[in-house]
């Protein structure tokens, strides 16, 4: 998989929905649940971070749920990229950008939307073709001013922005140009998914679906 084809598939699995939910999962047993609420509250793409021991399990049950697009978050390495896949991620998210977890990503024909901070990054992730990339953290790296800024004289690339967006901030990322949609952890908050919440999550869910952009 090229770097431009990660990225128009990218493009299409940010135009799904203007929020991606980021998930933390500690109980594997809880994923199919936590997807179906999502999904049918609109917020189709999935990203279940690999921060936890039943991560991988979680992206497996999710992987089974009809009409979710299930990813994997926090991809650091190749070994990592290796298990997403083989657990049936359909697109990674890192946190960062590496050559090796990018050749690993292309050589694994798994769309990666990989984490720029900086103008610098974000070029440089440009001048090997991902054009769809992932600001992160959002809020740590001057939010939507910052965003606004990079995006002015590198219209080229467009962001999810992730950490520290909420229903609060949303809004006004979602309002710039180069912004496709944000990536947020409210919609399933851990005590909500924790007591199985789900009518609940799915209500949070269906307003974040609503946001415009």
């Amino acid at each position: 998989m090229t770097p431009e084809q990660a990225s128009e598939l990218n493009r299409k699995l940010c135009e799904l929905a203007p929020v991606v939910p980021v998930l933390v999962l500690h109980d594997a047993a809880k994923a199919a649940d936590l997807a179906r609420a999502l999904i049918a509250g609109g917020l189709p793409a999935l990203e279940v971070t690999l921060r936890t021991p039943a991560a991988l399990d979680a992206i497996r049950e999710m992987a089974a749920v009809p009409g979710g697009v299930v990813g994997a978050g926090t991809l650091l390495t190749p070994k990592d990229v290796e298990n997403a896949k083989a657990a049936g991620a359909q697109f990674g998210v890192s946190p960062g950008a590496t050559n090796l977890l990018l050749d690993a990503c292309e050589a694994n024909e798994l769309p990666l939307l990989p984490g720029a901070a900086t103008a610098s990054e974000a070029m440089a992730l440009l001048e090997r073709g991902y054009t769809v990339q992932k600001f992160f953290p959002a809020e740590a790296n001057g939010g939507v001013p910052a965003l606004k800024a990079i995006g002015a004289p590198i219209p080229q690339v467009k962001f999810c922005p992730t950490g520290g967006v909420s229903l609060k901030n949303a809004p006004d990322y979602l309002a710039l140009s180069n912004t496709l949609c944000v990536g947020g952890s409210w919609v399933a908050p851990a005590k909500m998914v924790a007591s199985g919440d789900w009518a609940g999550i799915e209500a949070l869910a269906r307003e974040a679906a609503q946001l415009a952009r």
